[in-house]
C-alpha cells in the first residue's frame, strides 16, 4: 500500500522502518527542514520497550549512545543539598537524548521510506479509494493510508478528528529546555532548583562536557501563543523566570542565542476512536501524555503493534486498526495516567517543595517509585508476531 506518514520524531520513523521492511510504499512528512536537534533525554523501562528496540535492529546503537542517566541534586540558593536522586530515578534501563534517538529511527528506516522534510499536511479529504491529501507546498497526492504520528499538536488529528471526539487536558505546567556553554562546570549531577511553582534544572550534556542542558518547568493556567514562534515562546520563559536567584539569570542569558528550544505544555490527549477509515493515530497524536508518562516508549510498542496487525490482516485495514486499538488502548490509557510530571519537578508551594524532599529522601519511599515505574512499563503485552530478520511472518 502507498502510506505517508506525518511526523519524523519516534513515533513516525518507527512504523515506516516496519512498513517499509514488509513492502509498503511509505513516504514521512516532517513539517521541520530537517531532523531537529534539541530536546531531553528519554528513558525506556522494562524488557517490554527493549525487546522491541532489539527486534527493530537500533537496541546497539541506542546503547553505544546512552548517557546512562544523571542523578538529580536538588539545591537551595546557595547551592546547599537538599536531596538527591540515583541515577536510575531518571535515567531507566536505557536513557538516550532525543535527538539521538530519533536520529537512529531516521537512519535505520530511510532507506525502507522517503522523507519530506519542511512539509506538512494542508488538507485531508477521506474516500473509498483513498485520501486526497494536500500539502502546504501545494503538492496534492492520494494515499491508501495516512498515519498521524506527528504528536500531542497533530495536524492529522486536528483536520480528520471532529472537535467533539478529541480531549486535550492541560495538566497546569509548561516545560522549556534549551542548550547553554557549561559555564558553572557541571560534572556528573544534574542540579534542580525549586521555588513554588517553578524549577530550573542544568546538567552537563553528555556528548559534549563544554556544553549542558537545561530545563524549565512553571505553574501555569493555558497559554496562547504561537507555537512556531521561537521568540515568542522565549520571551514567555524570560518572564516566567525573571528575578529568580541561584544560576536562572545566567542560564536565561543563553536563551536568546539558542537556535533549538523544546517549549510545550504539560498536557495529555484523549480521542474516542484512534481511526477513521483510512486514518490512524499512533502515539501521542492518539493516546499521549507531553512530559514523564512512558510516551516514547509507548509510541515505538505502538508502532511495532500497528504495522504487525496490518501485516496479519493482509490488506484488510479497517481490522488491523480495530486490532491495534484493542491490544494497546487499555495498557497505554494506564501508564498515561502516570504524567505528573510537574506537581513533581515544581510543586505549588514550599511545603509542597519540603515533604517531596523529604519524603524521597527516605530508601523505602525511593524504591517504591521505581517499582511503580517498573510496574507501568509492564503492563503493555506484546502480541505475539512472528518475526525473522525484522520481517513480520504470518503465524
Amino acid at each position: 500500500m502507498k502510506v505517508l506518514v506525518s511526523g519524523a520524531s519516534v513515533a513516525g520513523p518507527s512504523v515506516a522502518l516496519w512498513l517499509g521492511r514488509a513492502g509498503h510504499d511509505v513516504t514521512v512528512v516532517e513539517i521541520a527542514p530537517a531532523l531537529r536537534q534539541g530536546g531531553y533525554a528519554v528513558d525506556f523501562r522494562g524488557e517490554v520497550f527493549t525487546t522491541v528496540l532489539d527486534r527493530m535492529g537500533v537496541l546497539g546503537d541506542l546503547r553505544a549512545l546512552q548517557t546512562g542517566g544523571s542523578a538529580m541534586r536538588f539545591v537551595d540558593e546557595s547551592g546547599r543539598q537538599l536531596m538527591r536522586l540515583p541515577a536510575e530515578f531518571a535515567g531507566g534501563e536505557l536513557e538516550v537524548l532525543r535527538a539521538d534517538l530519533s536520529r537512529v529511527l531516521y537512519e535505520h528506516s530511510r532507506a525502507q521510506a522517503t522523507y519530506r522534510f519542511g512539509d506538512s499536511i494542508a488538507g485531508l479529504h477521506e474516500h473509498a479509494n483513498g485520501v486526497d491529501v494536500r500539502f502546504e507546498s501545494g503538492v496534492e497526492e492520494t494515499y491508501d493510508l495516512v498515519i498521524g504520528a506527528d504528536g500531542m499538536h497533530s495536524v492529522v488529528r486536528r483536520l480528520a478528528w471532529p472537535a467533539d471526539r478529541v480531549v486535550e487536558r492541560h495538566l497546569g505546567y509548561y516545560v522549556g529546555g534549551w542548550e547553554v556553554p557549561n559555564t558553572m562546570a557541571i560534572v556528573g549531577d544534574s542540579l534542580l532548583y525549586n521555588v513554588p511553582g517553578k524549577l530550573a534544572q542544568v546538567g552537563a550534556d553528555r556528548r559534549d562536557p563544554a556544553l549542558a542542558q537545561t530545563l524549565f518547568v512553571f505553574k501555569s493556567p493555558e497559554l496562547t501563543y504561537n507555537r512556531r514562534d521561537l521568540d515568542e515562546q522565549k520571551a514567555i520563559l524570560r518572564a516566567q523566570f525573571a528575578g529568580l536567584g541561584w544560576h536562572v539569570p545566567e542560564l536565561l542569558e543563553g536563551l536568546p542565542a539558542a537556535t533549538e528550544l523544546y517549549f510545550d505544555s504539560i498536557s495529555r490527549v484523549r480521542v474516542d476512536r484512534w481511526s477513521t477509515a483510512r486514518i490512524v493515530l499512533l502515539g501521542d497524536a492518539g493516546y499521549g501524555a507531553t512530559f514523564g508518562a512512558l510516551g516514547t516508549g509507548t509510541a515505538v510498542v505502538g508502532a511495532y503493534v500497528l504495522a504487525g496487525e496490518l501485516a496479519q490482516a493482509r490488506g484488510d485495514f479497517r481490522a488491523a486498526f480495530d486490532r491495534y486499538e484493542a491490544r494497546l488502548r487499555k495498557s497505554v490509557s494506564t501508564t498515561q495516567d502516570g504524567s505528573r510530571a510537574g506537581q513533581f519537578l515544581a510543586p505549588a508551594t514550599r511545603f509542597g517543595i519540603t515533604a517531596r524532599n523529604k519524603i524521597l529522601d527516605r530508601p523505602f519511599f525511593l524504591r517504591q517509585m521505581l517499582k511503580m515505574a517498573q510496574n507501568m512499563s509492564e503492563l503493555i503485552e506484546l502480541p505475539p508476531y512472528s518475526v525473522q530478520k525484522g520481517q513480520f511472518v504470518q503465524e
